[in-house]
C-alpha cells in the first residue's frame, strides 16, 4: 500500500493558490488527503479528483473554544486514520496540527513556515505569537522554511534550529509551474478586453488578499502619484478584501478611482499576470512571495518591499526593484520608472523569466520535497 499523507491548511485559498501542482505531484506517489477549513470538496476544484477532502473547521484568528474543538477533532482524525505523515501550512493550522499529530503518535510531522505574523507586532501579542511558532517547530519532525532569508531570521530569533529546518532548493512553497505561467500576448489582450482596460494602458497588478500588512493602502497612496505621471495607468487588484479596505482604497485614490479595477477571486492568477505590466507587492511581512516568481515566469517584473523573503524573490535592479517598507514615494518612483521605460521593463521581464527557470522550477522543489518525505519515512535523523 502507498504511504498516506495529510496536508493541513486553514483555508482552501492556501491549497488552490500555492499547493495545487504540488498536491498533484504528491498524489502520484502517495495517498493524499487534504484537511482544510471548507464545507464542500468543490472548493478545492480539480484537486478533489486526486486527493481525499476532509473538512475541518480551523479558524485563522485566535478563538479558544474554536481552537480547542479543532485540536480535539484533529487529534481524533490522526488517531483513527494513522497517517504516515502530516504536513501543515499557515500558522494556526501548523500549531494545532503539530500538537494533535504529536499527541496521536504520528511519527513524521512536517510544517512549512511561510512568514511570521509576529514579525510586525509589538508587546505581548508579538511574544505570544512567537511562542506559538516555537511550539510548532519544537513538535515538528522538521520544518520547511520557504526562503533562506526567512530561515536566517527565525533562527536568529530562536524559533527554529539549523538542524531542524530546511529550505527546498532556492526557496518558495512549491516553485513555479513554467507550463502554466508564461507570457501570452493573446490572453494579455483578451483579459484586458474583458476588464475594459485599454490595450496600451500600463497595468499595475497586486494579486493576493487585500490586507493592511500587505501594503495595499501604501500602494493606493503611491498610485495617486503614479497616475499623475502615467495618465493611462490602471491599478488592478485581484484577491478577496479580507480587511474591508476597498472603501478606504477608493477614498485614497480620489480622482484616480476610475483607474481602479478589482477582481475578488480567481483560480487562474496567470491570466491576470499576463495582462499586467508590473507586479507590486509592498508587503510589511512575507515568507517568500510566490506571486513574484509566478509573475516573473510571465515576464512581468516586480516592485516589492525590501524585507526577508522578498529579497529572495526579487533580484533588485535585475528582475524588478526593492523599496523600503511603507516608502510610498519610493514605491511610486520605482513603478513609474518601469511604466515609462518600455525597454527597461521588457529587459527586466526577460531576466525575471530566466531566473524563475533557473532557480524556482516547480519540478526542482517537488523533487526535494519527495526526497525529504523519503528520508523521514526511512527514519533518517539527519536531513540533507
Amino acid at each position: 500500500m502507498r504511504k498516506s499523507v495529510a496536508i493541513v491548511a486553514a483555508t482552501p485559498l492556501t491549497v488552490n493558490f500555492f499547493l495545487r501542482d504540488q498536491v498533484r505531484a504528491l498524489s502520484c506517489k502517495y495517498q493524499v488527503s487534504i484537511v482544510v477549513n471548507a464545507s464542500r470538496a468543490e472548493e478545492l476544484g480539480e484537486l478533489a479528483e486526486v486527493a481525499e477532502f476532509i473538512p475541518m473547521r480551523i479558524c485563522r484568528e485566535i478563538s479558544l473554544p474554536a481552537d480547542a474543538a479543532a485540536l480535539w477533532n484533529l487529534y481524533l482524525l490522526f488517531r483513527n486514520r494513522r497517517f504516515d505523515l502530516v504536513h501543515s501550512f499557515t500558522p494556526k493550522a501548523g500549531l494545532l496540527c503539530m500538537i494533535a499529530a504529536w499527541l496521536a503518535g504520528i511519527e513524521c510531522r512536517v510544517h512549512t513556515f511561510t512568514g511570521q505574523v509576529w514579525a510586525t507586532r509589538k508587546g505581548i501579542g508579538r511574544w505570544l505569537l512567537k511562542q506559538m511558532d516555537k511550539i510548532t517547530a519544537m513538535l515538528a519532525s522538521i520544518v520547511i522554511v520557504d526562503s533562506h532569508s526567512q530561515r536566517d531570521f527565525i533562527i536568529k530569533h530562536g524559533v527554529i534550529s539549523e538542524a531542524g529546518s530546511k529550505v527546498l532548493a532556492d526557496g518558495s512553497i512549491s516553485g513555479v509551474n513554467l507550463d502554466r505561467f508564461y507570457p501570452d500576448v493573446k490572453q494579455h489582450d483578451q483579459v484586458r478586453r474583458e476588464l475594459g482596460i485599454e490595450r496600451e494602458a500600463k497595468v499595475v497588478l497586486y494579486l493576493g488578499r487585500l490586507k493592511r500588512d500587505k501594503g495595499v493602502l501604501d500602494l493606493a497612496q503611491a498610485f495617486v502619484e503614479i497616475n499623475r505621471q502615467v495618465p493611462d495607468a490602471v491599478l488592478l487588484l485581484v484577491g478577496p478584501d479580507e480587511d474591508q479596505l476597498l472603501p478606504l482604497i477608493t477614498d485614497t485614490l480620489n480622482e484616480s478611482r476610475d483607474h481602479l479595477c478589482h477582481v475578488p477571486y480567481t483560480r487562474t492568477p496567470e491570466h491576470f499576470m499576463r495582462a499586467a505590466d508590473i507586479l507590486c507587492l509592498p508587503s510589511y511581512r512575507e515568507g517568500f512571495g510566490s506571486v513574484v516568481i509566478e509573475a516573473a515566469a510571465c515576464e512581468i517584473p516586480a516592485v516589492a518591499s525590501r524585507i526577508y523573503g522578498l529579497t529572495d524573490a526579487v533580484d533588485d535592479g535585475v528582475t524588478g526593484f526593492l523599496v523600503s517598507v511603507a516608502d510610498t514615494p519610493g514605491l511610486a518612483n520605482a513603478v513609474i520608472k518601469l511604466a515609462t521605460d518600455d525597454g527597461l521593463r521588457a529587459m527586466q521581464g526577460i531576466a525575471a523569466r530566466k531566473r524563475a527557470e533557473k532557480l524556482f522550477k516547480q519540478e526542482r522543489i517537488t523533487h526535494e520535497l519527495l526526497q525529504l518525505y523519503s528520508q523521514l519515512f526511512a527514519g533518517q535523523k539527519t536531513i540533507s
